[in-house]
């Protein structure tokens, strides 16, 4: 699992680390992998112009002494001073290296720019100069690497407020941080590279975590040799309505091609039909009032694709979260609680799934307000709600409780297309369904969705079909099942 900090928690373990060493130790740790990878993304160090664009803090001593580095193995490289002050031993050992002080022209002509104005203790906008440097540095030719994390992107939320420094790589120092895998903040990060300086023994409990490869391997289900249909998770889905099939035909394939062990689709007439005609699998019930007393039972259920919004959705939304099995709240359905909290009020746990703007419905803000902060709003919504949100996006975030938010790095932007939202409902709701917690449902939901859009995609264009195609060929690429 790849665990993130805030700007806090990072800098009670680097105090913690520095009161064990010798003074500078952690910086010169700091240095040499800053050095090492920017030696790799150079090739050849001996000739290339580097330069180094220094800020008052301590990352700008780190790239004064990575550059010192450089500067040793045959770099031209120069230093562009920003701060009001300036680390003078770093500074005194790149002049001894042969490095030079220069005006801010040279950027343009580097084959490397490393930036190093603001550290992780920087928030809001970027003053001038050095808002002015990071779009000098952004225009240039060079490679761009940060130092610990993109100027102008907040290391603990992952906001950007204005100009913003767009990296090709991230070195980042002891661990990473919050606003690295958070978007705007993951958008200005390029590939990021961790440096271990000795922190991990003294970081507390993480901010947020993404799940990796192994990670969603271990909590998949996987059938049993005693394993029958009922025991694999049977999941009911109440969605569509005679304007939007699509979407009940799309929720219900994400949810078989899951390994839910059986589906039960209740719906209107239109939708049984197109139901029927593409999953014959799915056994269905034809509502001819907003009731689930006939459709058997089920361990989990999806609500609110296609549903609609009027009288008879909210009848039915009521029914089924009236049931005391979980519950995935998705799309219309969102707009329905949006109208009527109480709907939320019962003992069984609820899984919501809203995009920015469904999410600012629930919480009375602003989309772009919340697109700009989403672990604040996610957070948030998890508290004021009782729920576990998934909040869709360019970054996919899970919050629950008090529990780290849970980052998705899988997906494509080939994803946002209509109807993938649908599949994601279907995939994690069978995933509830066959046992998992509405957090780790939603997490690996998302994962084995972003993975199944990327195979789909493969560079291309996809269309939602597509990627419930490919969720089996996710779920195998995740487990390492051939066949």
């Amino acid at each position: 699992m790849r665990t993130a900090y805030t700007a806090d928690q990072i800098r009670g373990a680097e105090h913690a680390l520095m009161a064990r060493l010798p003074e500078g130790t952690l910086m010169q740790r700091a240095a040499a992998g800053l050095a090492a990878h920017c030696a790799g993304l150079l090739g050849r160090v001996y000739g290339k112009r580097v330069v180094l664009l220094v800020g008052s803090g301590d990352n700008g001593g780190d790239a004064l002494y990575a550059g010192e580095r450089l500067a040793r193995r045959g770099a031209w490289v120069g230093a562009v001073l920003a701060g009001s002050k300036t680390h003078e031993a770093g500074l005194r050992a790149l002049r001894d290296a042969g490095g030079r002080v220069v005006d801010r022209p040279a950027i343009d002509g580097a084959d490397l720019i490393m930036d190093g104005l603001v550290g992780i203790g920087a928030s809001g906008a970027l003053r001038e100069p050095y808002a002015e440097l990071a779009e000098r540095a952004n225009a240039a030719r060079g490679a761009i690497v940060a130092v610990d994390v993109p100027s102008g992107v907040d290391a603990s939320t992952g906001q950007v407020h204005g100009a913003a420094v767009r990296a090709k790589v991230t070195v980042t120092m002891g661990a990473y941080k919050t606003g690295l895998l958070v978007d705007p903040g993951a958008s200005h990060t390029g590939v990021v590279e961790l440096v271990d300086i000795g922190l991990g023994a003294y970081l507390p409990d993480p901010d947020v975590a993404a799940l990796t490869r192994g990670d969603v391997e271990d909590l998949l289900p996987r059938p049993g040799k005693e394993s029958d249909k009922y025991r694999r998770g049977v999941l009911g889905v109440a969605a569509g309505s005679d304007r939007f099939t699509g979407a009940a035909v799309l929720a219900v394939g994400g949810a078989l091609r899951a390994g839910a062990g059986m589906v039960r689709y209740a719906g209107p007439h239109e939708p049984i039909a197109q139901v029927r005609a593409h999953w014959p699998e799915a056994v269905v019930t034809t509502l001819e009032r907003p009731s689930i007393d006939d459709v058997g039972r089920v361990q989990a259920w999806v609500l609110g694709p296609g549903l609609g919004t009027g009288d008879w959705a909210h009848e039915l939304a009521a029914k089924v979260l009236g049931s005391n099995v979980p519950v995935l709240i998705d799309a219309d359905a969102l707009t329905l609680v949006a109208n009527d909290r109480g709907l939320l009020r019962r003992a069984a746990p609820v899984l919501i799934t809203p995009h920015a703007g469904e999410l600012a419905r629930l919480l009375r803000a602003d989309r772009d307000d919340i697109e700009a902060a989403r672990l604040e709003h996610v957070r948030r919504a998890a508290a004021e709600l009782g729920v576990t949100v998934l909040l869709k996006g360019s970054t996919t975030v899970v919050a629950e409780d008090s529990r780290p938010v849970r980052v998705n790095r899988t997906g494509t932007p080939y994803l946002a297309t209509g109807g993938t939202g649908d599949v994601l409902s279907g995939v994690a709701g069978a995933l509830l369904a066959q046992g998992l917690s509405c957090y780790d449902a939603a997490s690996c939901g998302a994962y084995v969705h972003g993975l199944a859009g990327r195979l789909a995609a493969d560079g291309a264009p996809l269309t939602a079909a597509e990627v419930a195609t490919a969720v089996p060929a996710a779920i195998r690429a995740v487990t390492r099942v051939d066949g």
